[in-house]
């Protein structure tokens, strides 16, 4: 046996380890959901700092990335003569994987690593002994409101994101490339269906990978040690897991709803 071993043995234990207590940690935010009712004021403060705070960069990312996918499919479709199915190609593309996708990489980058660390700072600055010291829940009062905000935030981003992206590649495929409005939105809406790409590919998706990013950056937050350095790395745990557990179950879902 090499000297190696033992190491990627207790990387594989400590990770195993995390998935589990993040497991059990979902279970006490699910249960304190009805207790942080009394606290929907905190709740609209975060779905407030969460999801409006990150419309910005959602709407100019879209935008940008329906122009780049209408430019990139218009020079392969015109090989075959096809460049009316742009703006097809570019709306199912959206709905079903980059929507969703790029969506959930830019909210665990921007409010998924504001969520850790403010959270953190809480942890190391001795707030959340301070609340359990004066009988708050700082589950029902902290973590739930945060989790619960990402949750309702995503689908909405998502949606925002797909809109500027379909938007983006009609600049850019009519504007630009002369291609014809009627026959740019007439495939578009001859070809997506509600069922399979908007419920299943934005709005599964979206609530899915809200979830998950919204789990990870409250549990990392809350584990994170009490120190400046300890709420670091926690933040940089936070973009890792996050993007790592968005493409993994991106696969898993667009399998089995696919």
């Amino acid at each position: 046996m090499s000297a190696r071993e033992p190491l990627r043995t207790n990387v594989v234990t400590q990770s195993l380890a995390q998935i589990g207590l993040c497991g059990l940690f979902l279970l006490t935010l699910l249960a304190a959901i009805p207790r942080s009712f009394r606290y929907l004021r905190e709740t609209t403060r975060q779905l407030w700092f969460v999801g409006a705070m990150s419309l910005t960069i959602i709407m100019v990312c879209g935008l940008f990335v329906g122009m780049v996918l209408m430019l990139q499919l218009y020079h392969v479709l015109s090989i075959f003569g096809g460049t009316s199915a742009s703006g097809m190609v570019v709306a199912l593309s959206v709905y079903r994987e980059l929507g969703p996708v790029v969506t959930a990489l830019l909210f665990a980058g921007r409010a998924g690593t504001a969520i850790t660390a403010e959270i953190g700072l809480m942890r190391a600055t001795d707030q959340i002994s301070a609340m359990e010291m004066m009988a708050v829940d700082p589950i029902a009062y902290v973590a739930t409101p945060r989790f619960l905000a990402g949750l309702i935030a995503m689908p909405l981003l998502c949606c925002v994101f797909c809109a500027m992206a379909v938007f983006g590649g009609h600049l850019v495929g009519v504007t630009w490339l002369g291609i014809d409005n009627g026959t740019f939105w007439s495939n578009m809406t001859a070809v997506v269906d509600v069922r399979t790409d908007i419920v299943n590919g934005v709005l599964l998706k979206s609530l899915a990978f809200g979830a998950v990013v919204s789990l990870i950056a409250v549990f990392q937050g809350f584990t994170t040690p009490p120190t400046s350095e300890g709420v670091a790395y926690a933040t940089t745990r936070t973009v890792v897991a996050s993007s790592i557990a968005i493409l993994a179950l991106d696969f898993v879902l667009t399998a089995f709803l696919m």
